[in-house]
């Protein structure tokens, strides 16, 4: 009969991590207990202020004066704070929208969905969005992009700007490395002018100094230009991640390409960016996440993003002290999307090391 060893419970789990990581000597002890002790306060302190005595209460009498969060003002302006100034009667477009696009990068994301159809897919659908946003067709009522705003406004810059940005800075990355004389200087001085001023100088730019350009009468839609700005700088910075994977990659692989006789375009899609995009899976995905919060910025040229809606909100008089409520509840909703994007990076990151090693 086989004896199967069985740990004690100090010689394995948390309690084995505890011990050798906190309570390792007197000091540790010491100082584990006491930040113990705060973090415990400051999660009932939490507790206590965000639930227990907390007001839901739309009527803003009933939060003068309370100990707790006054979440009132969460029911009272969410529709303003998601979609900004949007008519409120039309708002289930935006509503419908903002699934649609979460569903078709949910579906983006899995690999049984990387197939021939998924960009068509992509193209009608950022046409079905189009069409629902602005109506005008199918009966339903025109709506300018100046009355966008809030959580759709930033959910549309930030993915239109990731899936073109990426192809982008590919191409850059990959100019950036080229022999050719001609395709690398414009590169590499299109990547540094761009990294080298901040996006609100190019979002300024490109909302003010751009139009004076244009023929007269010529005009260009303002949130066009944002999204443009967006992508040409999120595209330099990932140009150089990119390029920083292709530097990565062995040069016996560039060596084996040549060998087996694959035309320079064969070499990179098939053997050398697949192992460029793998290595640099978690610069990419911050560069990524940098980009859905920078959308923020558009309020500079006059679009009302997340963030710029809840700020208008709390202008309320009635409401105003109730601004750090506000600010969790939008901290809340980027630390969802960024939170995502990054499980979905580790994960991604674990199932491709899993396929390599096989």
């Amino acid at each position: 009969m086989s004896h199967l060893a069985i740990k004690p419970p100090h010689k394995s789990g948390v309690i084995k991590w505890a011990k050798e990581n906190l309570f390792r000597s007197k000091l540790n002890t010491i100082v584990s207990i006491i930040c113990l002790y705060l973090v415990v306060k400051f999660l009932i302190g939490v507790l206590d202020w965000g639930i227990i005595n907390a007001i839901y209460s739309s009527d803003s009498s009933n939060c003068n004066g309370g100990s707790g969060a006054c979440w009132g003002v969460i029911a009272e302006k969410y529709r303003f704070i998601i979609f900004g100034i949007y008519p409120a009667e039309e708002q289930w477009r935006p509503l419908i929208a903002m699934i649609w696009l979460v569903a078709l990068i949910s579906c983006s994301l899995h690999r049984a969905f990387w197939r021939f159809w998924l960009m068509p897919l992509w193209l009608f659908s950022l046409a079905g969005l189009a069409s629902l946003m602005w109506g005008g067709v199918f009966g339903l009522t025109y709506v300018e992009n100046t009355q966008w705003g809030g959580l759709p406004l930033t959910l549309i810059l930030a993915v239109i700007g990731t899936v073109a940005a990426f192809p982008l800075g590919i191409l850059l990355a990959l100019g950036r490395t080229s022999k050719l004389p001609f395709f690398r200087i414009w590169c590499v001085a299109f990547i540094e002018i761009v990294r080298g001023v901040p996006l609100i100088s190019v979002l300024f730019m490109a909302s003010v100094m751009f139009p004076l350009f244009l023929p007269e009468g010529v005009t260009i839609d303002k949130l066009l230009r944002a999204q443009v700005g967006i992508i040409l700088f999120s595209a330099a910075y990932l140009a150089e991640v990119f390029r920083g994977g292709l530097q990565a990659v062995p040069k016996g692989q560039y060596e084996a390409a040549d060998a087996m006789g694959l035309t320079y375009w064969q070499t990179m899609s098939v053997v050398i960016m697949p192992q460029a995009l793998r290595i640099v899976i978690p610069p990419t995905v911050n560069s990524f996440i940098s980009m859905f919060k920078d959308t923020s910025l558009v309020l500079i040229i006059g679009l009302f993003d997340l963030l710029a809606t809840a700020k208008v909100a709390i202008i309320d008089p009635i409401w105003r002290e109730h601004y750090f409520e506000v600010y969790i509840f939008i901290a809340a909703i980027y630390f969802v999307f960024c939170y995502s994007m990054a499980s979905y990076a580790n994960n991604l990151e674990k199932v491709l090391s899993k396929d390599k090693q096989h």
